[in-house]
């Protein structure tokens, strides 16, 4: 009985000093938010015979997800921020397999000064894109195509320190970042090279993915944003260091405006691999290379991405330009096209261009929920080594989505 008498009184003085402690340290503000996204998409030119395909997608317009945002007020204008964010695809409730648990997972504090964050974050490159000229001014980009995310090293990148400032008025905001590598090397496959050749590619195809699901790698970048009624221009760059060493520098340049009804945007997008040359054929600088082409053959292409093979070519550019029209309070229409060019193919076999085109239309039937229809086309000329994709080897394809969005 004495027992129970003391958990009880443990129990109470616990509720009761809570209250006080918020009271002492700051308001807390907790928020649990979400989008479930769900669409049947069909495309062309798909597998080996090349017919059509018709599947049902976890996201069309948006990735699936849900997360939690944290504020504490710290007192003297400063408060401290988590951010967790989970990627699942709405049409199975499975977790994304391409992606962390948690897509985003950061802490940190905002203050008169800026905003220091540690973690999981969306990269610089995606920063100034999304928050300047993105695709469509309702959702930045369709999940299902987005060929500008190609250009982005991979949108999210881990262990980042990155640190956001801004005028009071937020006309001018800008951003730095700094991310460590710890330890995503190749070391461990050069030290049996070329002993382990039977097993490499294997090897090099888990070191990829092991780098795409949330690995570390080094980068280091920033960019900065001025906007001012209605005119918004910004720029970024980012260096990243793939696991076997290679730099890939990556640049981005752009603007948009909206007047009334309409959103007009441009933008420019470049990125350049430095590969090391090898001295010899069995050079572990060999071993390094096939690591980190794979790697940057991940990032530049994929369906999502609307991307295609980069094979053995090291730079690739990106031209977009697009408009946005919002007919009625409920209905917006746009329409986007996208240039990119491939170069730097030793074989010649992967210089190629690319025209991508999306048209897409939405209609919210509240603030929360919305229907969307997209079509989109891809199609590739020159280098008959690049292709969307080894299995069906297609050089063009169209893609039709149409899907329900609810936020929460």
């Amino acid at each position: 009985m004495q027992k129970k008498i003391v958990a009880l009184a443990v129990t109470v003085v616990c509720a009761t000093a809570m209250p006080v402690m918020a009271q002492a340290t700051g308001a807390s503000k907790v928020e649990l938010w979400g989008i479930v996204d769900a669409a049947v998409r069909h495309t062309t030119n798909e597998g080996a015979n090349k017919k059509g395909l018709t599947k049902m997608v976890g996201g069309g317009m948006s990735q699936s997800r849900w997360g939690i945002k944290v504020e504490e007020d710290l007192g003297s204008g400063t408060k401290a921020v988590v951010e967790l964010e989970h990627r699942f695809n709405a049409d199975t409730g499975d977790k994304d397999a391409t992606a962390p648990f948690f897509q985003l997972a950061y802490v940190g504090l905002q203050g008169p000064y800026g905003r220091l964050t540690m973690g999981r974050q969306w990269n610089v490159l995606f920063d100034v894109v999304t928050s300047t000229y993105a695709s469509f001014p309702y959702s930045p980009y369709m999940d299902a195509y987005k060929p500008e995310l190609g250009m982005a090293m991979g949108a999210r990148t881990s262990n980042v320190l990155k640190y956001t400032f801004a005028t009071p008025s937020r006309n001018f905001v800008g951003s730095l970042q700094y991310s460590f590598k710890e330890s995503n090397d190749t070391d461990e496959l050069e030290a049996g090279f070329p002993g382990n050749a039977a097993t490499l590619p294997a090897q090099i195809q888990a070191r990829t993915l092991s780098t795409l699901a949330g690995g570390a790698v080094k980068t280091m970048g920033g960019y900065l944003r001025w906007s001012e009624s209605g005119l918004s221009v910004g720029g970024g760059f980012l260096r990243t260091e793939l696991p076997g060493g290679t730099d890939v520098d990556a640049w981005t340049l752009g603007g948009s405006y909206r007047t009334g009804p309409w959103y007009l945007n441009a933008g420019y997008g470049l990125n350049k691999a430095k590969f090391d040359t090898p001295t010899s054929a069995l050079s572990p600088v060999n071993v390094r290379n096939a690591v980190d082409r794979a790697l940057l053959n991940a990032y530049w292409s994929g369906q999502t991405n609307g991307g295609f093979q980069s094979g053995d070519s090291d730079k690739r550019q990106l031209i977009k330009v697009g408009f946005g029209y919002q007919v009625t309070p409920q209905l917006n229409l746009g329409m986007h096209y996208f240039r990119g060019k491939q170069s730097g193919s030793t074989s010649g076999n992967f210089n190629s261009t690319a025209n991508f085109v999306v048209a897409a239309a939405d209609y919210a039937f509240s603030k929360r929920t919305d229907a969307y229809l997209a079509v989109d086309r891809t199609s590739i000329s020159g280098g008959q080594g690049t292709v969307l994709d080894n299995t069906s080897g297609a050089r063009s394809r169209t893609g039709f989505t149409v899907g329900l969005r609810h936020r929460f």
